[in-house]
C-alpha cells in the first residue's frame, strides 16, 4: 500500500514538472505566523481588505464543486483556506495531496459559521509530500513511531509541539533569570581528558592527532569551579552531559543540565533562588504556581518543605553515617529492602533506596532533602557542627529528583583525600582523579555554592510529561 502511494505521488511530481510547476519551490515570504493572522484579524488589527501571505502543511481537503476548503497548519496554529479552483495554476489542483506544503496569498474573512478563513487569490506549491501522513488528522498514537520519527509526531500531535515549544521557552527563561541576576553564561569542554566530575560510566572516544583517549563529559562541575578560582564569581552553563548507563522513563544517556555557581555563598542561599526560579518558570509556562503531575496537584508557592536525610535513614532503617557499608546492607535487608550482592558502596546504596525515601508531602509541595552523609558527597563542604553530614540538598517535585546543590568544598587537601577514598573504593564508576582541579584549588577558590538542575526532568514536571522521552526531541532508543 505504502509503495503504491509512493509510486502515485512520484508520478504526480512528473506531471507537475511537465506542466511547468516546480514541486519543490523557492522562498516564500509570509506576512505572519498563522496564530498571529487569527489573533490580529479577531482583534481588528487586520481587516478584510488587508492582503496576507501564509504558509503551512495541508491537513485536510474538502471539495465543493468548483471550490474547496483546505486546512493548513504551521507550528503555531491551523487556518482554513477557501480556494476557487479557477484561481489555481492549471493542473495543480488535481495533483495536491494532504501533507503538501503550500503558500497562500489573499484576504481574511469569516465564514457563516464564524471560521476565520483566507480567501485565496494565489496558491503556490512549496514542497510535495511523497508519503501520506499517519492516521490523517487524528494524530499519531504509536509511541515507538513518535520517538523514532519525531517529525511525524510534531506534524500530527499538537500536544507534542506544545511540549517542545514550552521546553524552548523554559530554557530561554532560565537564561533570562540568571542573566538578570548578574551571572555570566559560559561554555566548558564536552570532551574531557579524564572521566570525572561525577560518579557514572563515561562514553569513551579516541583523538587521532593527540593519540589519546577522551571522554564525553559526565558533568561540567570541575571546569566551572576552575572559573571561580580564576575570578568569575557568578557563572552558569546549560550543558549537554552523557552517561553510559541505564535507560528509563527518567534517564537518557544524553541529557541537559543547568549548573550555576555563586562565589561567597552557601547551599542555604540556593534554596530561595531555586524556589523563585521554578515559580517564575511555572508562571511563564502554565500561568500559575500550581500544576498537575501524574494526577496529583502540586503547589509551588514558597516556602517548600525541608526534610533531613540523616533523620529519615535513622528513623526508617536505623542507618548511621558512621556505619560501614556492610552494616548498611544488613540493616537495609532487615527492613525488607531488596539488594543484589553483599558488597555495595554507600553511593550505590543510596541510589537503591532513593525510590523508597522519596519524600511525599500531604500538601503536594516540593521538598528539599538536606543533611546527606558526607561519604555520599565527595565535592560538598561538611557541616561545621557535624562533620558526618554535608551542606547539600536535593530537590524533589512530584516524587522525582529535580535539583542538587552543595556548599562547595574548597580545601584542596581534603578534596584530594575525598577523591582518593572514592577512587580506591569504587574505581569502576569514579573515573580518574583530576589532579589539575586539585592544583586549581591550591590557588584558592572562594567559598561558593553550586546548583545543578535537570532540565529534562524540570520540563517533564512543567508540561505534565511522564517520560523523559516525551521531552527530548530525539531520545536514544534500542536499535
Amino acid at each position: 500500500m505504502a509503495d503504491d502511494i509512493l509510486n502515485i505521488r512520484h508520478n504526480k511530481i512528473k506531471d507537475l514538472t511537465g506542466k511547468g510547476i516546480r514541486p519543490y519551490g523557492q522562498r516564500f515570504e509570509k506576512t505572519d505566523a498563522l496564530c498571529d493572522l487569527r489573533s490580529n484579524f479577531e482583534s481588528g488589527r487586520l481587516s478584510e481588505t488587508t492582503a496576507v501571505k501564509a504558509a503551512g502543511r495541508v491537513m485536510s481537503i474538502r471539495e465543493h464543486g468548483k471550490s474547496a476548503f483546505l486546512d493548513i497548519k504551521d507550528h503555531t496554529a491551523k487556518i482554513q483556506l477557501y480556494v476557487k479552483k479557477d484561481n489555481v495554476a492549471d493542473g495543480l489542483w488535481d495533483l495536491l495531496d494532504i501533507g503538501d506544503i503550500l503558500g497562500a496569498e489573499g484576504t481574511l474573512f469569516k465564514t457563516r459559521t464564524g471560521e476565520i478563513t483566507i480567501n485565496v487569490s494565489v496558491l503556490t506549491l512549496l514542497s510535495k509530500s511523497l508519503r501520506p501522513l499517519p492516521e490523517k488528522w487524528h494524530g499519531l498514537k504509536d509511541i515507538e513511531t513518535r520517538y523514532r520519527q519525531r517529525y511525524l509526531d510534531l506534524i500530527s500531535n499538537d500536544e507534542s509541539m506544545n511540549v517542545f515549544m514550552a521546553r524552548c521557552r523554559i530554557i530561554k527563561d532560565i537564561r533570562r533569570f540568571f542573566d538578570q541576576m548578574g551571572y555570566t553564561e559560559v561554555e566548558t569542554p564536552m570532551l574531557h581528558p579524564i572521566a570525572g566530575g561525577a560518579a557514572g560510566r563515561p562514553f569513551k572516544t579516541f583523538h587521532n592527532v593527540y593519540e589519546k583517549d577522551l571522554y564525553l563529559r559526565i558533568a561540567p562541575e570541575l571546569y566551572l569551579k576552575r572559573l571561580l578560582v580564576g575570578g568569575m564569581e557568578k557563572v552558569y552553563e546549560i550543558n549537554r552531559s552523557f552517561r553510559n548507563e541505564g535507560v528509563s522513563s527518567r534517564h537518557n544517556p544524553e541529557f541537559t543540565m543547568l549548573e550555576a555557581y555563586t562565589a561567597y555563598a552557601d547551599y542555604n542561599d540556593l534554596m530561595p533562588l531555586t524556589e523563585r526560579l521554578v515559580c517564575e518558570l511555572a508562571c511563564e509556562v502554565i500561568g500559575k504556581k500550581e500544576l498537575m503531575y501524574k494526577g496529583r496537584l502540586i503547589d509551588l508557592e514558597p516556602p517548600w518543605e525541608r526534610v533531613s536525610f540523616f533523620d529519615m535513614m535513622k528513623d526508617l532503617y536505623g542507618v548511621s553515617p558512621d556505619d560501614d557499608a556492610d552494616v548498611w546492607v544488613g540493616k537495609l535487608k532487615e527492613k525488607g529492602v531488596k539488594l543484589e550482592g553483599d558488597k555495595l558502596s554507600k553511593t550505590r546504596l543510596i541510589n537503591i533506596v532513593a525510590d523508597l525515601i522519596e519524600p511525599k508531602s500531604d500538601k503536594g509541595k516540593p521538598v528539599f532533602v538536606t543533611d546527606y552523609f558526607t561519604e555520599l558527597c565527595p565535592l560538598a563542604k561538611t557541616n561545621s557542627e557535624n562533620p558526618s553530614i554535608s551542606e547539600r540538598f536535593e530537590l524533589y517535585i512530584g516524587g522525582m529528583e529535580i535539583a542538587n546543590a552543595y556548599s562547595e568544598l574548597n580545601d584542596p587537601a581534603e578534596q584530594a583525600a575525598r577523591f582518593k577514598a572514592q577512587f580506591d573504593f569504587d574505581r569502576e564508576t569514579t573515573g580518574q582523579i583530576d589532579l589539575d582541579y586539585i592544583r586549581a584549588l591550591e590557588y584558592a577558590m572562594p567559598p561558593a555554592a553550586g546548583l545543578g538542575i535537570g532540565i529534562d526532568r524540570l520540563v517533564m514536571i512543567l508540561t505534565g510529561s511522564e517520560s523523559i522521552r516525551d521531552v527530548i526531541l530525539f531520545p536514544q532508543l534500542k536499535p
